[in-house]
């Protein structure tokens, strides 16, 4: 089994940084794909930002210039960089990965249980 634990979460006023980290632990053989989603209360979860296995990298509109995504392999961690933060950043932000256990079978996706980020005016 796999477990994604994240942490990094906070309260910050508007402009503040936050670095939010999320460890991958298990039995892993290779993580494809590992994302960073968001959900406000009353609002569908949304994705912020993802890392593939080779570096490339997407975020969602709102947060390009601001967020940064990144990944140490050796660690089986992805970190999110989040800079210029705004009241509407204010979520509980979830780690999210495609990881395969053994080279022979299928990846499954895997959920972490979440980290509050609270930005206030």
């Amino acid at each position: 089994q796999v477990q994604l634990v994240e942490s990094g979460g906070g309260s910050v006023q508007a402009g503040g940084s936050l670095r939010l980290s999320c460890a991958a632990s298990g039995s892993i053989f290779s993580i494809n794909l590992m994302n960073w989603y968001r959900q406000a209360p009353g609002k569908q979860r949304e994705l912020v930002a993802g890392i593939n296995i080779d570096g490339s990298t997407n975020y969602a509109d709102s947060v390009k210039g601001r967020f940064t995504i990144s990944r140490d392999h050796a660690k089986n961690t992805v970190y999110l960089q989040t800079n210029s933060l705004k009241p509407e950043d204010t979520a509980v932000y979830y780690c999210y990965a495609v990881v395969a256990v053994r080279p022979s079978t299928p990846p499954n996706v895997y959920w972490g249980q979440g980290t509050q980020v609270t930005v206030s005016s």
